[in-house]
């Protein structure tokens, strides 16, 4: 297959491999429904395709399986649109990779670990990543160690597939995603597929992202498990299988959810209510407006939204808790 015929991940061909996964893959571990489309860019298919209607299977599948594609496949009205409406920008990959190189030079204590910088580009380091021992950082604390994409529309920073700007396809040995670097490490300290998958799910599950817009959302999350899928061809030579595929979207589908970053709430949750209240005489009907809406963004508002919190899963723990609960301990601790 063609390069260029991979980006594209079509829903058809998830739905002939096995329909569960893409009913996880649209599944909102917060509300327990489906991912909404949180865009109006598809409302011209109809009312089901309206910004707060559910993705649904039957929607993006079957005569309707090209509507969903990668912003490199959007016509120039479509990405124009986004940007006016979402401010939907999305970063080369040689950006990507020189940012995601800040991270590891400071996990690390040096340079040029998995790469070295050119211009607009990088040339992979070949040989096996060494770690500091004497500091007493393992291959296993690196792939254990939590990573997230803010608003990561396609998840560039976490998988690099292709470049979502040109469109290019890059091949395995040569990304530069997050979860790409756990992956290498895996597979450069692994020898069978029991490791691998064991210390695959860890890299999985240690990486994180959320976005506003649904399409974008499946999107990333069908670059997290195809990565993960030609990762393992790249080392064992053959394709993964569909129970692993499923076993991999289940924590994919936690860890790459739907939010608005500025309120922690599903998009669009928050609303006015109204409130019906009594004396002796008659009822009145009273409009109450969201509280942390009314109060702007920032700390004051963390807790006073009416919306629908969401919740994410905290793999080593065992456990979900709400991203609001992590961000108001992260300010305590700063």
């Amino acid at each position: 297959m063609e390069a260029q015929n991979l980006i594209d991940i079509k829903e058809n061909d998830l739905l002939k491999i096995d329909r569960t996964l893409l009913e996880i893959l649209l599944k909102d571990k917060t509300t327990g429904k489906n991912i909404i489309w949180a865009t109006d860019n598809y409302a011209k298919y109809g009312e089901l395709y309206s910004s707060d209607k559910e993705i649904k299977i039957e929607l993006i599948t079957g005569e309707h399986g090209g509507i969903i594609k990668p912003r490199t496949k959007k016509s120039k009205e479509e990405q124009q649109k986004r940007v006016r409406q979402k401010a939907e920008v999305f970063t080369p990959s040689w950006v990507c990779n020189l940012q995601n190189n800040v991270v590891d030079e400071s996990w690390f204590g040096r340079k040029d670990v998995f790469n070295v910088e050119k211009e607009h580009s990088w040339e992979t380091v070949r040989e096996k990543i060494a770690f500091p021992t004497a500091e007493g950082k393992t291959w296993q604390d690196y792939v254990f160690s939590n990573r997230m994409e803010i608003t990561c529309g396609e998840a560039p920073y976490i998988t690099s597939r292709y470049d979502t700007v040109t469109g290019e396809y890059i091949e395995v040995p040569n990304r530069i995603g997050l979860l790409d670097r756990k992956l290498r490490v895996v597979a450069e300290n692994t020898d069978s597929r029991e490791d691998w998958l064991k210390w695959a799910t860890v890299a999985v599950q240690s990486s994180y992202g959320f976005e506003w817009q649904g399409d974008n959302i499946l999107i990333a999350r069908e670059n997290l498990l195809f990565d993960v899928a030609e990762h393992y061809e790249a080392k064992f030579h053959e394709k993964l299988g569909t129970q692993d595929l499923i076993d991999f979207a289940k924590i994919i589908a936690w860890n790459i959810w739907q939010m608005d970053g500025l309120k922690f709430v599903i998009p669009n949750s928050c609303c006015t209510k109204e409130i019906v209240e009594e004396d002796l005489f008659e009822s009145h009907v009273i409009s109450k407006p969201c509280e942390g809406c009314k109060l702007g963004y920032g700390e004051k508002s963390y807790f006073k939204h009416n919306g629908i919190y969401c919740k994410i899963r905290d793999w080593k723990e065992n456990k979900t808790l709400r991203f609001v609960d992590i961000m108001k301990e992260g300010e305590k601790n700063d």
